[in-house]
């Protein structure tokens, strides 16, 4: 391919990469206990400002910052739209009524990716539920991205759910918890983290682009075998998957806290480096320690979900292996769709001549602006 068409395609992918934006997905907080043998239930509910600045408008000066007194200015509007989106049932002895709602203060709390409203209220139930049935549809209209991560508390009993625009209701046993239902739907909130997380995605494939070539006499060449191919992906994704796991598991656990600009930023960083080795090759043979050393970093970016839940015990472990296994299986599927087709292609002066240094351009050029962003606090609110 000539240079000045190869440069051609080299500017348009830059001009698409500026256009896309990765963040953070878009999730609240909502906590139900059911204390004592009362029959009314405590309810906190920790809704990001700036989704609340999306549903219903905070910022009343426009100056880009919402402050405490915005906030609480809005507080009558804040609590009839995420009151107006959620639904608690009591049901016992065969019987289903709903709870009431009452409405109660309003504070502010800092997570990991910024400032959160904290709604906290009650649901008057007409009598003692043996389970709840939860339904939600917070933000569905403005984000049909969003997640609500639910944590039900009853005597010595924890779960918690993933509430979704596909999953909007959650029956939940109080006295007998169903384990296997949480394993599940982390097992499918990894899965979809992984999939919609396109700075991970974007990673995964710097890591995967070179994985049926090698670098030699100055440039790329096609591998001659297949196994030897599959032999390095086994070692690059085993070593991601190995690095990302450990520091999921610290972060969840309170062992590890960074800010979320710093991580972000790391993310970023790590696409950005991993482009520029397909473009410039630095490290050639033992790609596998790169990929363990930056997915320390991608693993303090999936904590980001479940670090704010405060699980505790069975609940936080079958959380964690659920949707640690749902990111693998989420990994799995992008391995397993790419590398068939990379090899088919590698000996093509297409895939070493344009798809991957194209491919290494656009990527680049995203991570970069990514890395602009949040390092400068735009890009994680």
């Amino acid at each position: 391919m000539k240079r000045g068409a190869l440069t051609l395609i080299a500017i348009a992918l830059c001009a698409w990469a500026v256009a896309a934006e990765a963040h953070k997905p878009s999730d609240s907080y909502l906590t139900v206990s059911q204390p004592g043998q009362g029959t009314t239930l405590e309810v906190q509910w920790d809704i990001a400002v700036r989704d609340l600045q999306h549903a219903v408008g905070l910022d009343a000066d426009g100056d880009g910052a919402i402050t405490w007194g915005e906030l609480k200015a809005r507080q009558q509007e804040v609590t009839r739209y995420a009151l107006s989106r959620l639904t608690v049932e009591g049901i016992a002895r065969g019987d289903r009524i709903r709870c009431s709602l009452q409405p109660g203060g309003l504070l502010f709390d800092t997570h990991v990716d910024g400032g959160y409203a904290v709604l906290r209220f009650t649901a008057q139930c007409p009598f003692r539920p043996a389970q709840l049935r939860v339904h939600y549809a917070l933000l569905f209209d403005v984000d049909p991205n969003h997640r609500g991560l639910l944590d039900a508390r009853a005597a010595n009993t924890s779960q918690a759910f993933v509430l979704a625009d596909g999953s909007r209701t959650a029956t939940l046993n109080l006295g007998t918890p169903d384990r296997l239902s949480q394993f599940r739907a982390f097992l499918d909130e990894g899965i979809w983290h992984i999939w919609k997380g396109y700075d991970h995605i974007l990673f995964l494939l710097t890591l995967l682009l070179p994985a049926v070539v090698l670098y030699r006499n100055g440039r790329w060449q096609p591998r001659e075998s297949l196994r030897d191919a599959l032999l390095d992906v086994l070692k690059v994704v085993t070593a991601f998957t190995i690095a990302h796991s450990l520091t999921l598991t610290l972060a969840v656990n309170g062992l590890v806290n960074l800010p979320s600009r710093l991580v972000e930023s790391g993310i970023a960083l790590t696409v950005l480096l991993g482009a520029l080795n397909n473009l410039f090759p630095i490290v050639r043979e033992r790609r596998w320690a790169v990929a363990f050393a930056f997915g320390l970093i991608h693993g303090l970016g999936f904590a980001s979900v479940l670090a704010d839940l405060g699980l505790r015990g069975w609940n936080l472990a079958l959380a964690l292996v659920g949707f640690n296994a749902g990111v693998e299986v989420g990994q799995l599927a992008i391995v397993l769709i790419f590398i068939p087709i990379a090899y088919g292609l590698r000996a093509t002066s297409f895939y070493r001549h344009a798809f991957m240094p194209g491919g290494a351009v656009a990527s680049g050029c995203l991570a970069a602006y990514w890395l602009a962003m949040r390092a400068s606090g735009m890009g994680v609110q």
